[in-house]
């Protein structure tokens, strides 16, 4: 018990410095070692979103289910913030939290103050996100191409940043290649990750689209996606050759067309049976075509 008020008086104490000391914006100001590397109860109001965040979605349902946890026991773990400009405050990580404190009207939130730049800011916040496991892929993706654009890193340099290693990385950059219709339904969970890695070695974008929607449509499992993948790649996979109309079928195609007044199709299997279909376009145009018949 007694913990717990030196914990709560600790908080107001440092609440307190944080409005007689608004300016602390680095490391050498005054009393700024005693409000950074701390934790103190933050208001909602005072904190920005996060720029750099590169998740997307938040599911509503997980979101309330968090909800309804931070009301029965607090929130356990701190956001993580850095301190801008006066008594403002950006997120650096926990926006889960952050939402999820102000769905159920709470007015603050116990946050860990630092300090960081822009660029420090956007690599914590990048790798902060990656090491969560529940991003998509193209979001893990897309993370990891923005350290590499925005903080100049190599993908070696990157794999040791966010303990992974480099072929991991390079596998999730090389989805990024595939038609950005591909990396919707990797987002959308239609097909995953394994999915995506098969179809990359499909250098043609429609080939691409044509194995995505047979995999929706059969159901494929990615070994069964990675083997057509491969026939399609050695040419083993043979496209269906068009059936050549025998002499007396086409010569005859068009006067039938002229006698029924319609195109009429006419298909021919390989044992050289057949069928004729004559289209009709109204009830009228039916009974037209039955007396034609008598």
């Amino acid at each position: 018990m007694a913990k717990a008020t030196k914990k709560q008086a600790l908080g107001r104490g440092l609440s307190a410095l944080l409005q007689e000391t608004p300016n602390i914006n680095s490391a050498s100001d005054k009393n700024a070692d005693k409000l950074v590397g701390n934790i103190i109860e933050l208001e909602l109001g005072l904190i920005e979103v996060n720029p750099y965040q590169p998740r997307t979605y938040f599911d509503e349902e997980a979101l309330r289910e968090l909800a309804s946890s931070i009301r029965e026991l607090g929130v356990i773990q701190p956001i993580t913030v850095r301190k801008l400009e006066g008594n403002k405050f950006q997120l650096v990580s926990g926006e889960r939290r952050f939402r999820a404190s102000k769905l159920i009207g709470n007015k603050t939130v116990p946050a860990y103050i630092r300090l960081a730049n822009d660029q420090e800011m956007l690599e914590m916040a990048l790798v902060e996100n990656i090491q969560r496991k529940n991003l998509d892929p193209i979001e893990v993706a897309l993370s990891y191409q923005r350290l590499i654009d925005e903080i100049q890193l190599t993908q070696e340099e990157l794999s040791t940043r966010v303990g992974k290693k480099r072929s991991t990385v390079t596998n999730y950059l090389r989805l990024l290649k595939l038609d950005p219709i591909l990396q919707t339904g990797m987002r959308d969970g239609f097909i995953s990750m394994g999915h995506g890695r098969a179809m990359i070695n499909i250098d043609n974008t429609e080939d691409q689209l044509a194995v995505y929607e047979k995999i929706l449509r059969e159901k494929l499992s990615v070994r069964q996606t990675e083997d057509l993948v491969k026939s399609l790649k050695t040419g083993s996979v043979a496209k269906p050759k068009k059936k050549a109309i025998p002499a007396f079928v086409k010569n005859s195609n068009k006067e039938f067309s002229e006698f029924f007044g319609h195109k009429i199709d006419i298909s021919v299997s390989n044992n050289g049976k057949g069928k004729i279909s004559i289209p009709f376009h109204s009830e009228e145009d039916f009974n037209r075509i039955k007396n034609l018949l008598k």
